[in-house]
């Protein structure tokens, strides 16, 4: 019994700790900094590291997880999706959760933890297919009675809502979850409530309308009754939690459609926002709109950062939000005051029928944005080798609209810069909050937005079994496959297949089988679909992202940047290149990242990126003071945490590298040598 006594109070004096000495949560800590508080690791030694062990994720799956450190043990995911745990020391395998045969997606970025007041109930709470569910965290074995799907109680009909679950992890506030969404990207698309689940029981504690309900604030910024038909304006990035506040800061993305918004006029709260909440009720506290009336894709996806500095003369607690166009907004935390101006400025209107663009858009007067934010002719890339290639991307930039980051979509096509995936994305931002110092990572990657009519609208409800399959195509498929597949397979096959996937597609076991035959129908008739001749009030995009055939962007380098800000200057203190692409010279930046830095209390940030190198930058000045290659591309964030007194870093290095290219991924730890 002693020792069980010894056991529960060393595990509640490791509970008391700062959050910032073990990696718990996703991103290491309710706060989502995504810093470490160790030491033992720092400028002076870190050239020593070696690899400490590793552990293959035994599959050709693509990973970006973010391992979670508690109970001696080292969570991650491999093996088919599998939750396993690992001894944190050695690396070596404990034991292995399969999530199931039939996985359509899973929160692949990360996992939350939980442990009862009494430290007896640990529990691991994931979500897999629209589904809530719980493992015990000591043995892996599933929790019964916990549960909950994901489509329900949004106020709609669950079985017409084929995806909802974020890829991203929630944040536990006593004993509830609270998680945003994935909603799909098309017209008629769900709504992006947030809600909070009893972490015991799995059942609904609150909803946030995202897309508010008659009566409630922000209800007029939407036509009468949207709530019932427009979806979007959802959390699917991070969350951040102050626990000492009961406040849980909530980054929103676009209403849905995200290019064209007829059928929305308004400002469309709460789309594109930074939203404080009660983390009990799910309250509003406060919210501010960075985007008026989205038609640019511009999400929040970043988890807002919690710093303390001192602005004129004063403590202040600030959160700060980096966002897809480059700008870093920054409010106080209890009110949601910006720390500087931000000006309403006049944005150009749309060209495109019905559309009503907001007349203004808020511009942060500081700090300096962290991303470039127009691309001209002069700043094509010199490194694209063929010159009629560069020639055909100056006609682009010359024939389409380019009046800065809100210039709206159309038939002519119009320049977004940095793209509506540029900017900062997931994981993107790490901060030391104790300094005022945030670190930020953005990608500059320019896309040429055009509009065209569309004409499967109509079809979606009352067209004939060939139509409404197009519509099913355009809205499920149609991003991967780009031609039809199916016309060789009999009906059988296509619904096989529809059903249990392939090796580079995922199963559609949820969709009902009124789709499934509609589906069929127009893969194997997609002549008798309707062309897109166009209904007035519905278009689409045809965007896309400008590279050259050789994969680099259109844009000359950097194409990946870090930024540290020094907040209580609300100035950039350094800017560096962060990586390297093939065929040019060092120091251009990766390509396409999707990394998610770690500042650390030994005066460090450190990065693994998709040109399979770990990087340590001295924070103080952004130089590289260690790098080293391993056997992977890696996206995501890496986990600094300590057992038997030693301090660890683990990276997964499993992202996909060149087009068609086999993923043989590991979890690589890296420490200092005995």
């Amino acid at each position: 019994m002693k020792s069980g006594i010894c056991f529960l109070a060393a595990l509640a004096c490791a509970h008391a700790q700062s959050p910032h000495l073990t990696w718990s949560d996703y991103g290491g800590a309710p706060d989502s900094a995504q810093y470490s508080a160790l030491t033992q690791i720092n400028r002076t030694n870190v050239t020593k590291l070696k690899v400490a062990w590793r552990y293959p994720t035994s599959d050709a799956n693509k990973y970006f997880f973010n391992p979670l450190a508690a109970n001696g043990l080292l969570y991650v995911l491999a093996k088919n999706n599998s939750i396993v745990a690992l001894d944190q020391k050695t690396g070596k395998e404990v034991w292995t959760h399969p999530t199931g045969p039939d996985i359509i997606f899973i929160t692949n970025r990360g996992i939350n933890y939980w442990e009862s007041p009494d430290h007896r109930d640990r529990r691991l709470i994931f979500a897999v297919n629209n589904k809530l569910q719980a493992i015990d965290a000591i043995t892996g074995a599933t929790i019964p009675g916990f549960g909950a799907d994901l489509r329900e109680d949004l106020g709609r009909d669950p079985g017409t809502i084929a995806v909802v679950q974020s890829l991203t992890p929630g944040k536990v506030f006593e004993n509830l979850l609270i998680v945003g969404s994935a909603t799909n990207q098309e017209y008629d698309s769900a709504p992006g409530d947030i809600r909070a689940y009893d972490v015991r029981t799995g059942k609904l504690a609150w909803s946030f309308h995202t897309v508010p309900h008659p009566g409630e604030y922000g209800y007029d910024s939407w036509p009468k009754d949207a709530w019932k038909t427009v979806g979007g304006a959802n959390a699917w990035g991070e969350l951040t939690l102050d626990e000492k506040r009961g406040i849980i800061y909530i980054p929103t993305g676009s209403p849905k459609y995200n290019f064209y918004g007829a059928d929305r006029p308004g400002a469309n709260l709460y789309g594109d926002c930074l939203l404080a909440l009660n983390a009990r009720t799910g309250k509003r506290i406060w919210h501010y709109q960075m985007v008026h009336h989205d038609i640019w894709d511009y999400d929040n996806a970043t988890a807002p950062k919690l710093l303390t500095i001192r602005h004129d003369g004063k403590l202040v607690d600030v959160v700060a939000q980096p966002g897809k166009m480059g700008f870093l907004w920054v409010f106080n935390r209890d009110t949601g005051a910006p720390i500087w101006p931000i000006e309403e400025r006049p944005v150009p209107k749309s060209d495109m029928p019905n559309e009503k663009t907001w007349p203004t858009q808020p511009f942060p007067t500081a700090p300096p944005p962290f991303a470039r934010q127009k691309f001209t002719a002069d700043d094509i890339n010199p490194y694209i080798p063929d010159p009629a290639e560069r020639a055909k991307f100056r006609d682009a930039i010359l024939s389409a609209r380019n009046e800065g980051i809100y210039t709206p979509p159309g038939i002519r096509g119009s320049i977004q810069m940095p793209g509506n995936n540029g900017g900062s994305n997931w994981s993107n931002a790490t901060a030391d909050a104790d300094h005022g110092l945030l670190y930020v990572l953005s990608k500059d990657l320019p896309s040429l937005l055009k509009l065209e009519a569309d004409g499967t609208a109509a079809a979606a409800k009352s067209g004939s079994p060939e139509e409404q399959g197009q519509f099913l195509f355009n809205d499920n498929c149609a991003r991967c496959h780009k031609t039809l597949p199916g016309a060789r397979l009999t009906r059988d096959q296509i619904r096989t297949r529809i059903r249990t996937g392939t090796t580079v597609m995922p199963a559609f076991s949820d969709l009902p089988d009124s789709a499934v035959n509609q589906l069929t129908s127009y893969l194997r008739n997609p002549v008798r679909a309707p062309a897109k001749t166009g209904v007035p009030d519905r278009y689409k995009s045809s965007f896309g992202f400008m590279i050259a055939s050789n994969g680099l962007s259109a844009i000359k380098p950097p194409w990946t940047s870090v930024t540290a800000y020094d907040l209580n200057e609300g100035t950039v203190k350094w800017k560096i290149a962060l990586g390297d692409a093939p065929e040019t010279p060092k120091g251009t930046g990766t390509h396409y990242p999707k990394v998610g830095p770690v500042a650390t209390a030994g005066g460090l940030i450190f990065a693994g990126t998709k040109d399979r190198k770990v990087r340590a930058l001295d924070s103080d000045t952004g130089s590289i003071v260690w790098e080293t290659e391993v056997s992977q591309p890696m996206e995501g964030i890496p986990a600094i945490y300590e057992a038997g007194g030693k301090q660890y870093i683990v990276f997964c290095a499993a992202a996909p590298g060149a087009p068609g290219a086999k993923i043989a991924g590991e979890y690589i730890a890296f420490a200092l040598p005995d």
